[in-house]
């Protein structure tokens, strides 16, 4: 029936039109063919004096009849046209289609999508207009009553159009080119005016634009009430850049809710509604404090205020509580931006109801997360200490050096790999170009842990400062659920984008509990002891495994040689069990990075990421089950329905036997209690269980440790960008001096926090009683005699004889030597006698 009238009504116009323009060519035709004299000068001038000249008090019948006439004409003219010009911007003949009430019902400002934590905390917004919409109930009333006052005061009164305005706008401003005089647009046609932006028509902008908002306005005010259309525009206003809406700008400029402002607040803001830019608190705070006390007067003037109560706010000062977010700042920063791109993807996959794709940016989405802003808080702490007391140790072991030497490759991948080098690169560049451009300094800020400052440096500089800097990846997850509580990928977001969670590095020995779980799996017995002896392997290449601290000897069982990391035994053992064997095992534990299928795959040669490496680690602590990664609880569509609900339980599956995960279990609890991670309890004062495996790769360039408690698995990494910047020592650059104290004061943290007084004293489910006798065997031993045969006692008779003939022989040549001494000497005494 709509689309009929409006075919109908651009029927009857395009039927007057044509007339209309017709009858208007013909006296156009008329005035030039017939009426020559008026274009006259000398004509003109005659028919102003007689207007002068005429008395209305003592009017001339036909004067009067002439000017009654053509006054009445031109009225008529002037209606008509007006009405043809309404029908034409009505109908979308100019100025494009006019939003039909459906459209207008179905209005939704592009809103920033949220993400909130498991605990409701936002966490952060995506969008490309930073707003906010709230409801009408949720906006102090201050700040309606300075809107109405300041914008609109008849607000309540008019159906859309305000024709006291109009008429003052064509009197004093246009007639009178009184500028101050104010302008003539409602709330409602300024509402039209954000909602659809005015469009350009070359000399006929002014004229279409307005009308167009006119007839928006009218409409709107058809079908929404005066609350609905305040709540509307105050979701809608810019306020400065890409900031919309008075939620956003309270947050901003006061740090505060719509609902908290204050009069004085509310003024400064509404103020700025006249020009964002010029009346913006923080650039031109005299200028906003000028227009804030205009609002107050304005309110005082239609009595929202009392006099007394405007002079008594605008004698307060201009006090702002700037705070102005970027995705770099807030919590979770690493984890937002790999959220961003996985939803971005999502999103596009996903349709709406009106069959078009969701929009990341502009839907409004409600994104609930499994991340715990407390534990996120405590990991980020963590980081921040422990990373800036490791660089400082670096820093001085490396004083008046470079990490890298003379290897000039650092460098240049780090350049290859900036921003910058790859946007001279799409431009064009060549090589010497862009060496000449890293040459040239330019302010930049500058990260540092004693703070941030802006400095001016060439990017070739930049880049070997940022060089020397150590990072990190931390991941905390619930092995029962999969659920990720904490995620820090770097140390600090402006200065580091790359996320290290998702990271690939060489794990070194938190690979060895794969080997271990495997051999376990094959039937190995666990209180097998496996000698540490130093054993060259002549089908791999001569492939001699060795122990990074140097020293062999003695025997171990699997909880001894994994609590000491021994690599020899380490090397034993995936030979003995099969690397093919051991590859299927990580692969089904939730590695999916390719394996190297060499035995060094023992010792950690392949690099993985933390994201898989926590996750295979689950299984450990799960009673042998996989469980993959969750971070996304649900996501809800602006109206509040649910539109993605992960499925508890989804993504778990049994990669070890119940028996073999607790003896796993109980192995890595052994690193805690006489290995390498012995200092958590020392040092750090943890007292729940834990269980977990120190690792460092080769030349010590990552450190990792991964823990495991009753609730949460946990994993650090700790290394530079490139491998070639690290510790010269063993020493100083292995997992448990670089990567554990994270974890370690991380999890301090959480077991002090009175939100998780159940972590402090977590306790494994004990082992079942026909594997505590199994296990119950000595970590280490010496290494006892070899047992001897037949033919070594035979062997071993021969050689005594021979060593006791050999022996007694010589006791027989020295028994003569002596009698022959002795007879000699009888001799020659017997001379002496004889003379």
């Amino acid at each position: 029936m709509k689309r009929l009238l409006v075919k109908l009504i651009k029927l009857i116009t395009y039927g007057l039109l044509v007339p209309v323009l017709t009858f208007l060519g013909t006296q156009f035709r008329l005035f030039f063919q017939s009426q020559k004299p008026k274009l006259t000068g000398a004509y003109w001038k005659q028919k102003w004096q007689a207007i002068r000249q005429f008395n209305p008090l003592k009017p001339r019948l036909s004067e009067l009849r002439s000017m009654l006439r053509f006054a009445l004409k031109g009225a008529l003219f002037l209606l008509l046209a007006f009405t043809i010009f309404y029908l034409a911007v009505f109908t979308g003949i100019v100025g494009g289609a006019v939003p039909s009430r459906a459209q207008l019902k179905a209005i939704q400002n592009n809103t920033a999508s949220e993400v909130y934590s498991a605990d409701r905390v936002l966490l952060g917004r995506y969008y490309i207009q930073d707003r906010t919409n709230i409801r009408y109930d949720d906006i102090a009333p201050v700040a309606i009553d300075a809107l109405v006052a300041t914008e609109d005061v008849r607000f309540y009164e008019h159906g859309g159009v305000d024709t006291r305005s109009l008429a003052r706008v064509f009197v004093k401003t246009l007639m009178m080119g009184q500028e101050s005089s104010g302008g003539g647009s409602t709330l409602s046609q300024q509402l039209a005016k954000n909602l659809f932006p005015r469009k350009g028509y070359r000399l006929w902008d002014m004229p279409v634009n307005k009308m167009r908002e006119i007839i928006i306005a009218r409409k709107l005010e058809s079908i929404y009430s005066k609350q609905e259309l305040l709540e509307l525009y105050l979701n809608t206003v810019p306020m400065g850049g890409n900031l919309y809406g008075i939620e956003r700008a309270s947050r901003r400029f006061f740090n505060t809710t719509a609902d908290s402002l204050k009069t004085e607040q509310a003024a400064v803001l509404i103020g700025m509604l006249k020009a964002t830019t010029s009346y913006n608190p923080r650039l031109y705070p005299e200028r906003s404090l000028k227009r804030r006390n205009v609002v107050l007067n304005q309110m005082a003037r239609y009595n929202y205020l009392t006099p007394q109560q405007a002079d008594s706010l605008k004698q307060l000062p201009l006090k702002l509580n700037y705070r102005y977010v970027t995705h770099n700042d807030g919590m979770a920063p690493y984890f937002r931006e790999q959220l961003r791109q996985e939803l971005v993807q999502w999103a596009a996959s996903q349709r709406k109801q009106n069959g078009q794709p969701y929009n990341l940016y502009t839907d409004g989405l409600k994104i609930y997360t499994t991340i715990d802003s407390r534990m996120q808080r405590h990991a980020e702490q963590a980081v921040r200490k422990k990373m800036a007391q490791l660089q400082q140790q670096f820093d001085a072991h490396w004083k008046g050096r470079t990490p890298w030497g003379s290897d000039a490759s650092v460098m240049q991948l780090a350049m290859q790999r900036s921003d910058r080098y790859k946007k001279l690169k799409a431009n064009g560049a060549s090589d010497e170009e862009v060496l000449e451009n890293f040459r040239q300094p330019v302010n930049m800020p500058v990260f540092s842990w004693k703070g941030n400052s802006n400095k001016s440096m060439t990017p070739m500089d930049s880049l070997a400062y940022y060089q020397r800097f150590l990072n990190t990846g931390l991941l905390s997850m619930e092995p029962a659920t999969g659920y990720v509580r904490a995620w820090v990928g770097g140390i600090n977001h402006h200065a580091f984008k790359y996320d290290h969670v998702r990271s690939r590095r060489q794990v070194g020995s938190t690979f060895k509990p794969f080997v271990y779980a495997a051999a376990l799996e094959k039937g190995i017995d666990p209180c097998n002891y496996f000698p540490n002896e130093l054993t060259t392997y002549p089908e791999y290449d001569d492939w001699s495994p060795r122990n990074s601290n140097g020293q062999y000897g003695g025997e171990y069982t699997m909880r001894g040689a994994l609590a000491q990391s021994v690599n020899t035994i380490s090397a034993h053992l995936i030979l003995e069990t099969g690397v093919d064997r051991t590859v299927a095992l990580a692969r089904r534990m939730g590695i999916q990075q390719d394996l190297p299928r060499v035995p060094s795959l023992a010792l950690g040669t392949a690099d993985l990421s933390l994201l898989e490496m926590v996750s295979a680690y689950s299984a450990f602590a799960n009673g042998g089950y996989k469980t993959a990664p969750i971070y996304i609880e649900r996501i809800e569509d602006r109206q509040g329905r649910v539109v993605h609900q992960h499925r508890s339980g989804s993504g778990t599956q049994r990669v070890l036997s119940r028996d073999n995960a607790a003896i796993m279990l109980h192995l890595l609890q052994g690193v805690v209690e006489e290995g390498s991670a012995a200092r958590l309890r020392t040092e750090y004062g943890l007292r729940m269980d834990i269980a977990g495996k120190t690792g460092t790769s080769q030349e010590h360039a990552d450190g990792w440790f991964i823990g495991i408690t009753p609730e949460l698995v946990t994993g650090v990494w700790v290394g530079a960008e490139s491998p070639k910047v690290r510790f010269r020592t063993i020493s100083e650059g292995q997992g448990s001096r670089t990567a554990m104290p994270v974890w370690g004061e991380y999890m301090r943290r959480v077991a002090q926090d009175k939100e998780f007084a159940s972590l402090r004293t977590g306790r494994f489910a004990p082992l079942p009683s026909h594997l505590q006798g199994m296990l119950s065997c000595a970590s280490y031993r010496d290494a006892p005699p070899e047992p001897e045969n037949i033919f070594d006692r035979i062997a071993d008779r021969v050689v005594k004889t021979y060593e006791d003939w050999k022996n007694q022989a010589k006791s027989n040549r020295e028994r003569k030597k002596q009698e022959r001494k002795r007879k000699q000497e009888e001799k020659k005494e017997k001379r002496i006698r004889w003379f």
